[in-house]
């Protein structure tokens, strides 16, 4: 029996543990309220992470592409929610269906360099980072997963790395922390960015491209919510079909398990007249519900601290409940081994809110605790998307700029004006109205122990 008779065998025996689901195809299947909970709950990372990947593919030109960077991301970035603005990225977006895909990877002159590899399940591997000793020599690194088809396993001659993914669709994402301020290195770090290139294993062996523009996908949606108002079930049928699932996995099986009843299994043809109709409003109300709950817990500190050391990590090593808090938040994160998000609440306890300033200060002695270097952005709450303004202006770091005080310390403001004596890189621009703000800290390569006994900093009402 192959891979996928065996899970789709644990699914259905999964699905006979199940009470309370009765459909025929084509009908619309009723569910409780609590059922519903359970299929968004079980399905929100694949939802999150079809979108994202699905519509950097859309900016991108298409699979099995790469774009480098040339300067730091703006307002008009809207694929993903919480963006950073202190690193440079390098994209590459890799169709494994057909072919292995294999990076041609240069060596790095930069103090934080990684490269991140998701599929729409959401899993986070991190294959390679200056801090497990990468980037100091040129490689080639391949991708497969178990259904490449043109790929018998085996190692391949000038093949320095080979990872099996669990997605045929897949995000490689490199992270380059561009040292803006240093004219000579960066420009010097440009030029090695522009040096990745991508090509397929036949492309390697001088062959031309297998051609990959027979799948047909499903829209993409502006939210998540979307998603799940319009094309849930298409969209679930398409990712399962093109992730691996492990029959030994709980997570893996008890998502499959909440999928069958509804018509949707691995190794099925999409067809609307075949497959249970939902109630898209209920779906929708419950989502927003769920999203919500999810936020607010991401945005305090206390949670942060408690559950920051186990988001972004590879299969096998995640609660769903953490899957689910991180695909609320804004997919596609590092572990805390390579970078840590806490938010910066406020004195008050109340949401920030663009109809007052604040200031967020920090001694010597409190600043972030990164062995790389640290960055502050301001984001508006409903999004997650920089705040657009002329300066383009959208955090404070060593790369989008800031200005230590004599003591070692620094002092930030949220305004709609810039304040008197305070230095252009330390001010945050808001529009002036009521609309809700976050505040997300990054540490790069933290400082772990340092981190046990330092708390993030609050930001107080100016006006």
């Amino acid at each position: 029996m192959n891979h996928r008779s065996n899970f789709i065998v644990a699914g259905i025996f999964l699905l006979t543990m199940m009470a309370g689901f009765t459909v025929l195809a084509a009908e619309t299947i009723k569910l409780s309220d609590e059922q519903v909970e359970n299929v968004v709950r079980r399905s929100y990372q694949y939802v999150a992470m079809y979108n994202v990947n699905n519509k950097f593919a859309l900016k991108q030109g298409g699979w099995n592409t790469l774009a480098a960077d040339t300067a730091l991301k703006d307002h008009t970035m809207r694929e993903i929610a919480r963006p950073n603005n202190d690193t440079l990225y390098i994209s590459c977006l890799l169709d494994l269906r057909k072919d292995p895909v294999i990076l041609e990877i240069p060596a790095f002159d930069s103090k934080y360099v990684s490269l991140m590899v998701t599929g729409y399940d959401h899993y986070v591997n991190v294959p390679m980072s200056v801090t497990k000793g990468d980037f100091k020599k040129p490689e080639k690194v391949m991708f497969y997963t178990v259904r490449t088809e043109n790929y018998d396993g085996k190692p391949v001659a000038g093949i320095d790395r080979s990872f099996e993914i669990t997605g045929d669709f897949v995000s490689a994402v490199f992270r380059v922390m561009p040292h803006a301020n240093d004219k000579e290195r960066y420009k010097k770090i440009m030029e090695q960015m522009q040096a990745v290139k991508l090509m397929t294993l036949s492309e390697f062996r001088g062959k031309p491209a297998t051609a990959i523009n027979d799948v047909q996908f499903p829209d993409v949606g502006k939210t998540d919510v979307d998603v799940y108002g319009n094309n849930f079930l298409e969209v679930m049928q398409f990712v399962v079909d093109h992730t691996t699932f492990d029959p030994k996995d709980e997570l893996d099986q008890a998502f499959l398990a909440a999928l069958q009843p509804l018509g949707v299994e691995p190794g099925k043809t999409f067809a609307r007249d075949k497959v249970a109709k939902i109630d898209a409003q209920q779906f929708r109300t419950i989502v927003e519900q769920v999203r919500k709950s999810k936020f607010a817990r991401a945005m305090d500190p206390a949670e942060t601290a408690k559950y920051g050391m186990n988001l972004f990590k590879p299969k096998g090593q995640m609660q769903q409940s953490l899957l689910l808090m991180q695909s609320v938040i804004g997919p596609i994160g590092l572990p805390a081994t390579e970078a840590m998000y806490p938010p910066v609440p406020t004195v008050d306890g109340q949401p920030m809110n663009a109809q007052h300033d604040y200031v967020i200060r920090m001694t010597k002695d409190t600043m972030p605790p990164a062995k790389a270097f640290w960055s502050l952005t301001l984001y508006d709450s409903a999004n997650g998307f920089f705040i657009p303004n002329d300066y383009k202006k959208y955090s404070v770091g060593e790369n989008a700029g800031m200005k230590i005080d004599a003591d070692g310390g620094i002092e930030i403001h949220v305004a709609a004006v810039k304040p008197e004596g305070i230095p252009e890189e330390n001010w945050l621009p808001i529009n002036r109205n009521d609309e809700d703000l976050d505040i997300i800290i990054r540490l790069y390569e933290p400082d772990l122990e340092r981190l046990k006994k330092w708390a993030p900093p609050k930001a107080e009402i100016v006006q």
